[in-house]
């Protein structure tokens, strides 16, 4: 039996698998995505829901978030906040938020496989704090981006179907 591989990379392969491969619970956020112009990524089919727009956002600054603290910076809300403004939607907009979204996966995605094992155990701040994640290792922190994705994908995915039918 061969040993497991290095938890870096295989949390790397489970970011990368998410945004745009085949991940095991369904379509990939960006064939998710794909399809959809900038209205129906803008548009609210649900009351008080956010929009697929808003949520790609979100999980773009969160990404961010994790990334900076694989970095080494203290833990704290994503620079551009929690639910960042959607802009004005247009079609080139739209686009920009969906490639920042796939740099911010594959930035975080580098940045986990090139920490050692003893990076990735150690603690990111200094208390927990479970709104911002922290109190968690570096693999855990990335563990939780990874099933934040994951639930904002399912969100989009229903949101993609009200936009579709509606």
């Amino acid at each position: 039996m061969s040993p497991p591989p290095p938890i870096g990379p295989f949390l790397a392969d489970l970011l990368r698998r998410g945004q745009a491969e085949q991940p095991w619970y369904g379509p990939s956020t960006q064939e998710l995505l794909s399809g959809l112009g900038a209205s129906e990524a803008a548009r609210r089919p649900v009351a008080n829901a956010h929009t697929i727009w808003e949520i790609v956002l979100h999980m773009t600054a969160w990404l961010g978030e994790v990334a900076r603290r694989l970095e080494g910076h203290s833990p704290q809300l994503p620079l551009e906040g929690d639910w960042p403004a959607m802009p004005t939607a247009s079609e080139a907009a739209w686009l920009a938020a969906k490639a920042s979204l796939a740099e911010a996966v594959e930035r975080v995605a580098t940045l986990v496989s090139g920490l050692s094992p003893e990076a990735l155990e150690r603690p990111i701040g200094t208390s927990q704090e479970p709104a911002l994640g922290t109190g968690l290792t570096a693999a855990q922190t990335v563990a939780g981006v990874l099933e934040h994705n994951a639930y904002h994908a399912g969100q989009i995915a229903l949101l993609a179907k009200a936009v579709r039918l509606g």
